[in-house]
């Protein structure tokens, strides 16, 4: 077989394997899933470590492959947790185990984002042989925390880290229609709002529905202009109900109600423009009420981000991408945040995806079009040979 045979196969291997590990988020343990990328890596002379959280629960392996010379860190990261089976009815395939169909490998987790691990892994190994050319340090780390939303394994790594300059990262997400270099931030919000409990049945009650003010408030949210789009920035916010509760007995007019608010960010609306609208909204609510005033918790989230195209991680992965998948791919941002948005707080960019062809992400049946590993491999490869080379004297700006 030649090398790309052998390569293709090598991935599809390793890719399987991770499937057969189920490591859905807050149900199983990523432990497997992660030793036994420990174990390939370690097959193939590639040192990783474990990072823990305070509990000695793993967190995330890391670890790093440094030239003779220095030079930037550039960093590949993909998680290695995933999302729920979710209706086990619903999928043709096993979510738990790895099954191939026409070219499709099929499993909980393939798309999202064992296929990056596998591309990744391949990546590290191939540039180990090749670390006496190179300039600097590629560091790699899949985190078992980031379908919960706490993204702790990223986190405790930049804790490792904090000492040294990290120049990018590269987070393998499917998908090679666009790479995304930005997306929407978010804030989270609870209101409360309160009203005078009463009989429900009583013909004289006076009390004020908490419910109803609540529908009234949404009614507001969704008749307030927001920013539209522009230029730079190419989406719009966005302020989604996301969950209601009040209530509970049929003879009590509620005297509370919560609603749950995500408001999707860009740097038109941020999180303090955010905060006002949506302040200025409950103030205009209760003017029309004896009732108490709501109160709103907030859940700070991250800000909206947006990499130029010329920014040298965004550049060296828009060329690598067009020389192996014979096509220009465009930079896009997107509405979904992700740990590029966390990483932009601390000045780090990141691009997040450049990946195979997949379908029903997070979905019953998920899978990745196998035949597009090879290039997804190719990319980053020539992707870090370019940052990473020594006299590069690339004139794109960091």
């Amino acid at each position: 077989m030649s090398d790309v045979q052998d390569r293709l196969a090598s991935m599809t291997g390793l890719l399987a394997e991770l499937v057969s590990h189920p490591s859905r988020t807050g149900e199983d343990s990523c432990d497997a899933t992660l030793h036994c990328i420990a174990a390939w890596l370690t097959r193939r002379g590639v040192a990783s470590r474990w990072l823990h959280d305070d509990d000695g629960h793993v967190l995330a392996l890391w670890g790093e492959i440094a030239g003779p010379r220095p030079g930037p860190l550039y960093v590949l990261n993909a998680p290695a947790d995933t999302a729920p089976f979710g209706d086990l009815a619903a999928w043709t395939h096993p979510p738990e185990r790895a099954t191939l169909v026409d070219g499709w490998l099929y499993g909980r987790g393939a798309a999202d984002s064992k296929a990056g691990i596998a591309v990744f892994c391949h990546v590290i190994a191939d540039l180990l042989a090749q670390r006496d050319s190179l300039c600097g340090k590629l560091g790699f780390v899949f985190d078992a925390e980031e379908h919960s939303g706490s993204f702790a394994g990223i986190r405790r790594y930049l804790e490792t880290c904090m000492h040294e300059t990290i120049n990018g990262v590269m987070i393998g997400y499917p998908g090679n229609q666009r790479v995304v270099v930005g997306a929407r931030g978010f804030l989270r919000a609870c209101l409360h709002l309160h009203g005078r409990a009463a009989h429900s049945g009583s013909s004289g009650a006076d009390g004020i529905n908490a419910i109803e003010r609540a529908r009234e408030l949404l009614r507001l949210i969704a008749d307030s202009p927001l920013p539209e789009a522009g230029l730079r920035f190419p989406l719009p916010p966005k302020v989604t109900a996301t969950g209601i509760r009040g209530g509970g007995s049929y003879t009590l007019i509620p005297d509370h109600c919560a609603i749950d608010i995500d408001l999707r960010l860009t740097p038109a609306f941020d999180a303090g423009a955010a905060q006002n609208w949506l302040s200025q909204l409950t103030a205009t609510l209760d003017a029309r009420s004896a009732a108490p005033a709501t109160t709103i918790t907030w859940h700070p989230g991250w800000p909206a981000y947006q990499l130029p195209p010329d920014q040298t991680l965004v550049a060296a992965l828009l060329a690598a991408a067009r020389e192996a998948y014979g096509r220009d791919i465009p930079p896009a941002v997107v509405g979904p945040s992700s740990i590029a948005n966390l990483l932009a707080t601390l000045a780090i960019p990141a691009t997040a995806g450049l990946g195979v062809n997949y379908r029903n992400i997070h979905a019953p049946d998920e899978c990745v079009e196998l035949a597009t590993l090879e290039a997804t491999y190719q990319t980053y490869l020539r992707a870090m040979r370019r940052l990473l080379s020594c006299g590069n004297g690339s004139p794109l700006r960091e």
